[in-house]
C-alpha cells in the first residue's frame, strides 16, 4: 500500500474522525490547553512515576523538594533552599510555609490543608517502604545513611526544616531528588483511598484532578491555591487541562490539525514526510499554523562491544573497534534515515544537552576511510584481508540504520552479519554478557553525567548494574568515585569529562547519535518550551 505523504489525502480518509466524542470546549473567558496521552495513564500516585504518560501528568498535580529547570539545573520547589554539610553527606532543607494541599475530601470541611516538612518526610519514606513497592526506592535506598535503629535518615526537626543524611557524598544527590517518584503527597489521602490513592491523588501541584474516564478523558483544574508567581502573577495561567486518549497516532495528528489538540510531542511516521522536510525542518505550508519547538533529547543511541570473555575475540582489539567507528559518516546516516532528527554521535557517550556538555565538549569520531585502513592494516588485516566476520546483533526498529552501517564498512573490508532478535530476547542476552557486539540506548534517568558514565564502572557489571560491555579500568574507576563526592560542580564536571573521554579512547561503544526532542504546538500557546529530558510542565503555559 502507498504510504499516505500528505494532509489532504489523510484528512480525505480520516476527515472527521474524533475517538473521546468530541474535543473539550472551554467555559467563555477559561483557557483549557488539551493534549493526547496514545499510551494512556495507568497511575496518579508519583510513587509509581516510571514510564513519561504517568510522569507528564504527575508533574501537573505534585511538587517535590526540587525540581528541574528548562536548561535541567536544580532550583528550589517546595524547599526554599538548603545547606550541605558535613563533607557532602548532609543536606538541611529549609521548606516553604505557603504550600498547601489541594482541597479534597480528607481534610476537614474538605479543604486543603498546610503542607509542612513532615509531609515531605512522610513522602519520601513511603517511597522507600517495601511495603509501596515503588521503582523509585533504588535510586535513594543505597545511598542515604540509616540510624542506631536501621530507619533511614530523614528527619523533621519542626515543620519548616528536613534534614537527610548519606552514607557518602553523592553529588548528583539533588537530581536524584528532582525524579518524580520522590514528589510530596497526602497521608491522609494514602490512608483514606488505599490503593485507590493512584485515582484519587492529593498533592500541592498547579492542578488538580477534576475528572478521570478511563480511555476516553482525563481534566485536571487550576490551583487556586497555588504557591507559584511568575512576575508577580500567581501560576498557573490555564483554567485547565484536558487530556485524550487517543491510540492511533493518525488521528491524533487529524485532531492536532483540526484545531482539536494543542500540542504534539515527537513524530510518527505516518505523518514524519507531511510536518517536516528532508533536512528536517517544519514543512513551510505550516508556518503560520504550528510552532516547531525542538532540543537535544537525553537519549544515546549506540553499538557496543562485550569487553569481557568475548567470544569474537577480534573485537577484544581496540584498533578493530576503532577502524569500526571511523568506517561510516553519522552526519550523513542522520540525513537520509532520520530526517536530521537528533544529532550526529560524534562526541562522547555523555549526550549533547547534558548539563555541562552542552556543546558536546569530548570529541569523538568522525569518518575517515584513511583512519579505518590504517587500523586495520597495524591490526595485520591490511584492507579488512583475513578479517572475520563480525556479527552485530540488533531489533528489527533499528535493523535499518544497522545495514547502513553494515554497508558503509564493508566499501573498507570490514565484513558484518546482522542478526536481528525480539527486543525481550536481545535485552536478556545483554544483561547476561551472551552478546558480543549489540545495539544499545540509554535514556537519562536524571540530569547529571553520573548516569551515564555509570555503564563503565567496573563494579556495575551486569547482570548486577547497568555495565553492560563489563569494561573495566581502574582510572576510570578512580575518578568515577571522586565525581561522586566533589561537591564542587566546576571540578565535578572536568572529572565527568575526563572519564567521558576514556569511553572514547577505549571504544567500548560506538556512539550512533544523540535523540531529540519535538514538540509541535498551536500557534496560540506560549511558554511550553522543551527541554532535554523532555519533562511537561503546564504551569508557565499561556493559550491566547
Amino acid at each position: 500500500m502507498k504510504k499516505l505523504s500528505s494532509y489532504s489525502i489523510i484528512a480525505a480518509l480520516i476527515l472527521g474522525l474524533w475517538s473521546c466524542g468530541g474535543a473539550m470546549k472551554a467555559p467563555e473567558g477559561k483557557t483549557v490547553f488539551r493534549y493526547n496521552e496514545s499510551a494512556g495513564i495507568s497511575s496518579l500516585d508519583p510513587a509509581f512515576a516510571r514510564d513519561q504518560a504517568n510522569i507528564w501528568a504527575d508533574n501537573q498535580l505534585f511538587n517535590g523538594l526540587v525540581e528541574l529547570d528548562n536548561k535541567l539545573y536544580v532550583k528550589p520547589s517546595l524547599a526554599k533552599s538548603w545547606i550541605i554539610s558535613d563533607s557532602g553527606k548532609t543536606y538541611t532543607f529549609n521548606i516553604r510555609n505557603d504550600v498547601f494541599f489541594h482541597n479534597s475530601e480528607v481534610f476537614k470541611d474538605s479543604i486543603g490543608r498546610k503542607m509542612t516538612a513532615y509531609d515531605i518526610s512522610y513522602s519520601l519514606l513511603r517511597v522507600l517502604s517495601p511495603k509501596t513497592l515503588s521503582p523509585g526506592a533504588v535510586w535513594l535506598k543505597n545511598i542515604l545513611a540509616k540510624d542506631e535503629l536501621g530507619d533511614y535518615s530523614i528527619s523533621s526537626p519542626n515543620d519548616t526544616t528536613i534534614i537527610i543524611k548519606l552514607k557518602s557524598a553523592f553529588s548528583p544527590f539533588l537530581g536524584r531528588l528532582s525524579m518524580p517518584y520522590f514528589s510530596t503527597v497526602a497521608k491522609e489521602a494514602v490512608d483514606f483511598y488505599g490503593a485507590d490513592f493512584s485515582r484519587n491523588p492529593v498533592g500541592t501541584g498547579p492542578f488538580y484532578l477534576k475528572m478521570w474516564k478511563e480511555g476516553v478523558k482525563m481534566v485536571f483544574r487550576k490551583n487556586e491555591k497555588y504557591f507559584e508567581k511568575e512576575n508577580g502573577v500567581q501560576l498557573p495561567h490555564l483554567d485547565a487541562v484536558a487530556i485524550s486518549f487517543i491510540i492511533d497516532k493518525q488521528s491524533v495528528f487529524l485532531e492536532f490539525i483540526k484545531g482539536n489538540i494543542d500540542f504534539i510531542s515527537g513524530i510518527d511516521p505516518s505523518y514524519k514526510d507531511e510536518l517536516l522536510l528532508p533536512n528536517g525542518s517544519l514543512n513551510p505550508k505550516y508556518n503560520d499554523k504550528i510552532n516547531l519547538l525542538r532540543a537535544p533529547y537525553l537519549n544515546t543511541e549506540y553499538l557496543a562491544f562485550l569487553m569481557e570473555n568475548n567470544r569474537d575475540s577480534i573485537l577484544m582489539d581496540v584498533r578493530i573497534r576503532k577502524a569500526i567507528n571511523y568506517g561510516f559518516d553519522r552526519k550523513k546516516m542522520m540525513r537520509y534515515l532520520r530526517n536530521n532528527i537528533g544529532v550526529a554521535g560524534n562526541n562522547g557517550f555523555v549526550p549533547v544537552g547534558m548539563p555541562g556538555f552542552e556543546n558536546g565538549e569530548t570529541q569523538g569520531y568522525f569518518f575517515s576511510s584513511d583512519s579505518t585502513l590504517k587500523l586495520l592494516e597495524e591490526a595485520g588485516y591490511p584492507n579488512g584481508k583475513g578479517l572475520p566476520t563480525i556479527t552485530l546483533s540488533t531489533t528489527s526498529a533499528y535493523l535499518d540504520i544497522c545495514k547502513y552501517i553494515q554497508q558503509e564498512t564493508s566499501k573498507l573490508g570490514i565484513n558484518m552479519e546482522i542478526d536481528v532478535h525480539q527486543p525481550a530476547s536481545l535485552r536478556q542476552m545483554v544483561a547476561n554478557a551472551r552478546m558480543p557486539f549489540f545495539r544499545g540506548s540509554w535514556i537519562a534517568d536524571y540530569a547529571d553525567p553520573e548516569n551515564y558514565l555509570a555503564l563503565f564502572y567496573s563494579p556495575n557489571h551486569s547482570p548486577a548494574g547497568a555495565n553492560y560491555t563489563h569494561f573495566t579500568s581502574a582510572a576510570f574507576d578512580k575518578l568515577y568515585v571522586q565525581a561522586r563526592s566533589e561537591t564542587n560542580d566546576s571540578i565535578r564536571i572536568s572529572l565527568y569529562r575526563q572519564m567521558d573521554k576514556m569511553v572514547i579512547d577505549q571504544a567500548p561503544v560506538i556512539v550512533l547519535y544523540y535523540d531529540e526532542a519535538l514538540r509541535f504546538t498551536a500557534k496560540n500557546i506560549d511558554g511550553l518550551g522543551v527541554n532535554s529530558m523532555n519533562l511537561l510542565s503546564l504551569k508557565r503555559v499561556v493559550k491566547k
